[in-house]
């Protein structure tokens, strides 16, 4: 009984607004509390298709429902942004790096991340941001940036793509490829090898990754898709079993589609429907594809793995089935999410 006083004594303060340092530092404590307190805290396991939450990750979800924390999808877009970027830094933490450059890429407000190390001619991964097409930034993203750099060796370009509705598709597929090809042409002001670029990014950016992957062909070496949007035509099995409570919202995803995607767009365009692309036989990138166990967009991310596959593409799939959608951004606080992470980076290592 003791324990479960300090640890009440420690989340009570959530309860009531409180100022973002003394938030953070609480909501970093709990989520690094040993596994058994945590699982007293949250009492029963929550299960889906076979698979268990991640302990800490139940607890993330229980503190931010009673720190009155928001939705971002149900605030004004100007606000949401903030509130999301907001719940990023909550989770990001610091992460230490060798440096960081911003620059102008394509037009476009960039952030270069070298690892400490860096040799100059070294392996480079294009960054492209989640956050539904409407919200997030290179601040949104700074600590899994950091940390994906750091750990794998590799540099990290973050880039800012324009964002919807101020400019609807295809004006963030389109700010993707150009930054691509720019890094391409400018490898060596980048410090980078050319041959060895790839692309990545997380939802709508995994989703603005794998178009790259398809528009720029052997210029790209390596596609990594992290719990990426493919699809907006169907309503998935997933997408209709976990729109509530884990984070990423049906409701999120109807606000993102309906400001992205104008009326009358085809909903079948690969541009931001990659699931209905026609994949080349040869010349497309190898793939890695990671998914979130409670995540509304898994099936369809899975159902784009087996696409390229069946396509010919090297291509590997993990299903993180412990996690939710956004764990990325998660790697300041608790274990697993950060574990994830870091196994992403060794990924990075490998292929680049």
């Amino acid at each position: 009984m003791a324990i479960l006083k300090s640890v009440k004594d420690l989340i009570e303060p959530l309860l009531v607004p409180a100022l973002d340092p003394i938030k953070g530092r609480l909501f970093t404590t709990a989520l690094n509390l040993p596994g058994t307190v945590q699982r007293k805290i949250v009492g029963k396991p929550v299960t889906y298709d076979g698979q268990t939450l991640a302990v800490d990750t139940q607890l993330m979800l229980a503190l931010m429902k009673v720190s009155g924390e928001p939705d971002p999808s149900t605030l004004p877009i100007p606000k949401g942004r903030v509130a999301l970027l907001r719940q990023s830094q909550l989770g990001g933490g610091h992460q230490e790096i060798g440096s960081v450059r911003e620059l102008w890429v394509a037009g476009l407000k960039a952030r270069l991340y070298s690892p400490t190390g860096a040799s100059g001619n070294d392996p480079l991964l294009v960054f492209v941001h989640g956050g539904g097409f409407i919200f997030g930034d290179l601040d949104s993203h700074d600590a899994p940036c950091r940390l994906l750099a750091s750990e794998s060796g590799v540099k990290v370009l973050s880039i800012d793509y324009r964002l919807a509705p101020e400019a609807p598709f295809p004006a963030a597929y389109d700010d993707s490829v150009a930054a691509f090809r720019w890094a391409v042409d400018h490898a060596a002001e980048l410090g980078a090898d050319r041959s060895r670029i790839g692309v990545g990014g997380d939802s709508a950016g995994g989703n603005l990754a794998a178009g790259v992957a398809l528009a720029v062909g052997d210029d790209c070496a390596f596609q990594l898709l992290i719990y990426p949007v493919t699809q907006s035509g169907e309503v998935t099995q997933s997408r209709k079993d976990l729109g509530e409570g884990f984070y990423l919202t049906s409701g999120f995803i109807e606000a993102a589609t309906s400001n992205y995607l104008p009326e009358g767009t085809d909903l079948f365009d690969a541009r931001h429907a990659p699931l209905h692309a026609d994949i080349p036989e040869s010349g497309i990138a190898p793939a890695y594809v990671a998914t979130a166990g409670f995540d509304p967009l898994r099936d369809e991310g899975e159902a784009y793995a087996t696409k390229l596959g069946d396509a010919g593409v090297t291509v590997t799939h993990k299903r993180y089935d412990d996690q939710i959608h956004g764990f990325l951004n998660v790697v300041g606080a608790g274990r697993t999410a950060r574990a994830a992470v870091l196994e992403l980076a060794q990924v990075l290592k490998t292929n680049l």
